[in-house]
């Protein structure tokens, strides 16, 4: 089997308050959401996935209620996102409004070609001002 540029990706990570995650990539980032379930019985867990309409990739974020998994970013997971243009400040601020904090990168490359915002969960968005490919 070979995995081909159409294969669709979901990355799945911990969130402890998935209506946190959701304003900041729903309302911050303007992604949609794809899929929301709540979970209604023993291990099941809740669910928030969000990602852009009609695109291959989507984040699945989690929350198991009865016992919780506390996220654990470091300081190189990132999620970056290449926007070819210099992310407008608009965007930036749009993000830390809906609970995202702008910090330095560990790695100073994605700080001269982009901005660096945590999410709720501290895991880092970068807003890359160049192109993939």
């Amino acid at each position: 089997m070979i995995i081909h540029a159409g294969t669709h990706v979901r990355v799945a990570r911990p969130s402890l308050d998935l209506d946190a995650a959701e304003r900041f990539y729903v309302q911050g980032l303007g992604l949609d959401v794809q899929w929301r379930s709540t979970g209604g019985g023993p291990g099941e867990h809740d669910l928030l996935m969000v990602g852009p309409a009609g695109g291959g990739w989507h984040f699945e974020l989690t929350r198991d209620a009865d016992n919780p998994v506390a996220p654990a970013p470091t300081v190189d997971d990132l999620f970056v996102v290449y926007l070819g243009e210099p992310p407008a400040e608009a965007l930036v601020r749009r993000l830390v409004e809906h609970g995202g904090t702008r910090v330095a990168s560990h790695n100073p490359y994605w700080d001269e070609h982009g901005v660096t915002v945590a999410d709720p969960d501290g895991y880092r968005l970068v807003l890359c001002s160049r192109t993939w490919g």
